[in-house]
């Protein structure tokens, strides 16, 4: 067999998926496993939702769709745009993908070279820098903390900016520290940006998941930048494997002639049972959904603190706490391990983020419910008293 392209050597190993495979094999064993390392809801797709894909299997012919997607579906996009952010997005620009990551595939190849580099944060998504580099271009991580709220600023876009600089990627809701960029910055990233004749991503799967002030979608302020977006967190449809993408209008040709040769189209009844994520029905339940999550991150970040890890702020989105360590090791994944092992407590390694700090933070995921959560405090207690 002739060898591996060099490009794998740089994709890193994506440490979470490993403590998940760990935990399981425990799980075989006999052994009770508290889950706070998968960053997935664990409730059911909303009721509406499901029937609507039992529906379409049913009634449906179950071919390809269009490329870029149900037409109906696109349009419901559009409209949630306008009633949640009160921007006009055109369905013509709106892509449906086989999940984010099908998203993320699929821009990079419309906007990267080889040698280009991207302006990302750390801590970060790891796999985020893991698609650049599937593209011969370069992540460039760019350290962010409490200071930023853990988000890039202008003044660190100007300093990190080089001649192989072409865009900037950012997230929010970010993962793993669950926090917001605030609007002003965010405007402010788009002018430098667009100053610099670069791109803009913004990763906003965590929309809807706020506990506070709303999230700012980019297109509030620009209709030139890239939006990846997805119905696997908010809409709970993580297995349905279904996000989107939404361009500049003068990428829609190139966009379309890419899709229909790396997917040809999204899953088909994934799509159909995507109509019913935006009915009032299951908007209600979602909007329940999101209290429940908001009241585990408030446990969960009382009971850490108590226990003596670091947390600069409450949760502010999505379904994750970025806790400081440092007091209790210096050692991510070695602390993550002895938890997991010793305790049956999963949680995610810093080092699977990032660079900064990434050995003295821990991310825990409040994907599970307020019993397991507690009986998870009581075993980390446990463990810290041990070592």
């Amino acid at each position: 067999m002739r060898h591996l392209a060099g490009r794998n050597e740089g994709i890193a190993p994506f440490r979470v998926m490993e403590l998940m495979a760990q935990s399981r094999e425990l799980e075989a064993q006999g052994k009770r496993i508290i889950h706070l390392e998968i960053g997935e809801p664990d409730f059911p797709p909303p009721r509406p939702v499901a029937e609507a894909g039992v529906e379409a299997i049913k009634n449906c012919p179950m071919g390809y769709t269009p490329a870029a997607g149900l037409e109906s579906l696109r349009k419901s996009i559009s409209d949630h745009y306008f009633r949640r952010y009160g921007v006009e997005v055109s369905p013509e620009r709106i892509f449906l993908t086989p999940g984010a990551s099908g998203a993320f595939v699929l821009v990079l190849a419309l906007l990267l070279e080889a040698g280009d580099q991207v302006l990302m944060s750390d801590p970060g998504y790891p796999c985020n820098r893991n698609f650049v580099r599937l593209y011969d271009a370069e992540p460039v991580l760019i350290p962010v903390g409490p200071e930023s709220n853990f988000h890039l600023t202008v003044e660190a876009i100007q300093n990190a900016w080089k001649d192989r600089t072409c865009g900037v990627w950012i997230a929010s809701p970010g993962n793993p520290t669950g926090t917001i960029i605030c609007q002003q910055q965010l405007q402010r990233i788009w002018e430098e940006v667009q100053r610099r004749a670069g791109f803009l991503l913004s990763d906003e799967i965590y929309h809807g998941l706020e506990y506070g002030r709303a999230c700012a979608s980019v297109l509030q302020y620009t209709q030139e930048a890239f939006v990846v977006n997805s119905f696997s967190k908010y809409f709970g449809m993580t297995g349905w494997r279904l996000g989107w993408l939404i361009v500049p209008e003068q990428a829609i040709a190139a966009t379309t002639r890419l899709i229909q040769n790396l997917f040809i189209s999204a899953p088909t009844h994934s799509q159909y049972a995507a109509l019913a994520a935006f009915s009032a029905d299951t908007m209600i339940l979602l909007e329940q959904r999101r209290r429940r999550f908001e009241a585990r991150g408030d446990f969960l970040y009382h009971a850490l603190k108590r226990l003596g890890f670091g947390i600069p702020s409450r949760p502010q989105g999505a379904f994750y706490l970025y806790a400081d360590c440092s007091r209790f090791s210096s050692n991510s994944e070695r602390f993550c391990q002895d938890l997991l092992h010793r305790a049956g407590v999963a949680v995610t390694p810093g080092v699977d983020f990032g660079l900064r700090d990434a050995q003295t933070h821990v991310r825990f995921a409040f994907t599970t419910g307020m019993e397991n959560l507690q009986e998870g405090i009581d075993r980390i207690r446990g463990f810290l008293q041990t070592i």
